[in-house]
């Protein structure tokens, strides 16, 4: 009778037993294990990146392959100098420049500050542009300062709406397209110079115009076009070995400063070593490292900008360029219109070049893909 009951028993309770040891399997502590790295994934990595190299291939591949980011043209990875991981997409390659748009106006920032260096400039003087200096106009008090911390207070809305009417739509396609500087410096003022942030294209074409004006003086156009780009070839390209580097120019002569620079990914991965290195390429000083300490200090008016030049750092507004409340606070990037940039991080020794073409609605996403692969490399 002992033994009917106990073997009943068993019987009974040997599916229970079963499924408690199906569920003790399925509970192990820890994430599903990932799925297989993509086919070819791997390939975009060097065999020894500074970080796992599984991790930093599915974070390369995410960049140009996750939906909602838009399309990733161009990727590269640098890491003590080295480049770790560098993809491209279908069309573009190693020898592909890529427009920098609004990445133009780092490399401009950095130019102007060559002619502080050199003496041609003073940082709070008002800046050679003759008519701003004629009696009673208050945009004699604007500041060279005040012009690269984009807080010169002239009416410079940017991404204004209806389009057609936004200050660097009218300045690089309509009514200002062949002489943009002169459009831009005949704008009002709206603001008290130095007392508030507007991020301005027109801003950095000023700062072109300028440039020229002591380049060539007494030139035309064909003259100003002519001195600004050897002073670009020389004082930066030919020194960061920047082999691709070129600018636009208006029909006046003047660099576009503000948009239309173009680079290779790999020319753009040197500018941003260059910037990592406070302004050194191949053992020189090209710009001092004071200056390159200047673009990366917040501006008074706005704590996520310096001189030309994003910070990943708070913005105190909605405005989230980079990921403050991701990455490290000495962070910085230049950025353009449609996803480019340059991210430049010292305490990581890491510079990473995204180049493509992102939606503004995308953009939220892509940056959260960014800040992942950055996240891979520890501080030191």
């Amino acid at each position: 009778m002992t033994r009917r009951i106990t073997s009943s028993l068993a019987a009974s309770l040997a599916p229970s037993l079963l499924a408690l040891a199906l569920l003790a399997g399925c509970s192990e502590p820890g994430p599903p294990p990932l799925p297989p790295v993509p086919e070819g994934a791997m390939d975009a990595v060097t065999v020894e990146p500074g970080v796992p190299r599984e991790a930093l291939a599915r974070a390369v591949d995410a960049l140009f392959t996750r939906e909602g980011i838009g399309e990733t043209r161009a990727l590269v990875v640098m890491h003590e100098g080295e480049i770790v991981a560098e993809r491209y997409g279908e069309g573009f390659g190693v020898d592909t420049p890529l427009v920098g748009w609004s990445m133009s106006k780092t490399v401009t920032g950095v130019l102007i500050g060559m002619m502080v260096a050199d003496g041609r400039l003073a940082l709070d003087e008002s800046p050679p542009i003759d008519h701003w200096q004629r009696a009673g106009d208050p945009r004699g008090e604007i500041t060279l300062r005040q012009l690269l911390q984009m807080r010169s207070g002239l009416r410079h809305e940017e991404k204004a709406e209806p389009v057609y009417t936004s200050p660097e739509v009218r300045m690089m396609f309509l009514d200002g397209r062949d002489d943009m500087a002169a459009w831009a410096e005949a704008q009002p003022l709206d603001f008290e110079p130095g007392g508030h942030h507007q991020y301005s294209t027109a801003t950095s074409v000023i700062l072109g115009d300028i440039m020229a004006r002591l380049l060539a003086p007494d030139g035309g156009p064909s003259a100003r076009q002519e001195a600004m780009a050897h002073y670009l070839d020389a004082r930066l390209a030919t020194p960061l070995g920047m082999d691709s580097l070129v600018a636009e120019f208006d029909a006046a002569g003047t660099m576009i400063a503000g948009s239309q620079i173009w680079a290779t990914a790999r020319d753009w991965g040197r500018f941003g070593e260059f910037l990592r290195r406070g302004g050194t390429a191949g053992g020189a000083q090209v710009v001092p490292r004071s200056w390159i300490e200047f673009m990366r200090s917040p501006s008074p008016q706005a704590t996520d900008y310096g001189a030309h030049l994003w910070l990943n750092r708070p913005s105190g507004n909605a405005r989230d360029v980079l990921f403050a409340a991701q990455g490290p606070d000495d962070l910085f990037a230049a950025v353009g219109h449609l996803g480019q940039y340059v991210l430049v991080s010292p305490a990581q020794r890491l510079t990473v070049v995204r180049l493509g073409h992102t939606d503004e609605e995308d953009r939220a996403a892509l940056v959260d893909a960014l800040a992942e692969l950055v996240a891979l490399y520890p501080r030191r």
